[in-house]
């Protein structure tokens, strides 16, 4: 019981990082940092639509964890999605990074805790949150 009640917590948790990281630091710019990310990653002409749209795409994915479909694809390309866009912006933009390179020792614990709470802690027959 203990368990289920964790990965509930978890999960909704996890849900709310991906929807207030895409709605109000890239939809609605409150962190303008993540344009000036992407514009040194893909180049500064499109960054605000690409900012924009990669805000939508979070939006979604906390939609997708929050429904709980698929749940164990949906944590591992989540974890996918992390890692790559973490090590690219370790290795290409520290400097705009909130903790610079320490960037990557949070986002590596965060991929932790999704592996955690859907490869261990939910093991309910169906992969619904509710």
């Amino acid at each position: 019981m203990q368990k289920n009640i964790l990965n509930k917590i978890l999960t909704i948790s996890i849900g709310l990082v991906w929807l207030a990281n895409g709605l109000l630091c890239k939809v609605l710019n409150l962190v303008p940092r993540h344009e000036q990310i992407v514009g040194r990653i893909l180049g500064g002409t499109f960054a605000k639509p690409l900012t924009i749209g990669i805000g939508i795409l979070e939006i979604v994915m906390a939609v997708w964890i929050f429904i709980g479909y698929k749940s164990k694809t949906n944590a591992m390309l989540q974890i996918l999605i992390i890692g790559v866009m973490n090590i690219l912006e370790f290795a290409l933009v520290p400097d705009l990074l909130l903790w610079g390179k320490l960037n990557l020792v949070f986002a590596f614990l965060l991929i932790g805790v999704i592996f955690y709470n859907e490869f261990y802690l939910n093991k309910k027959t169906t992969n619904t949150l509710w």
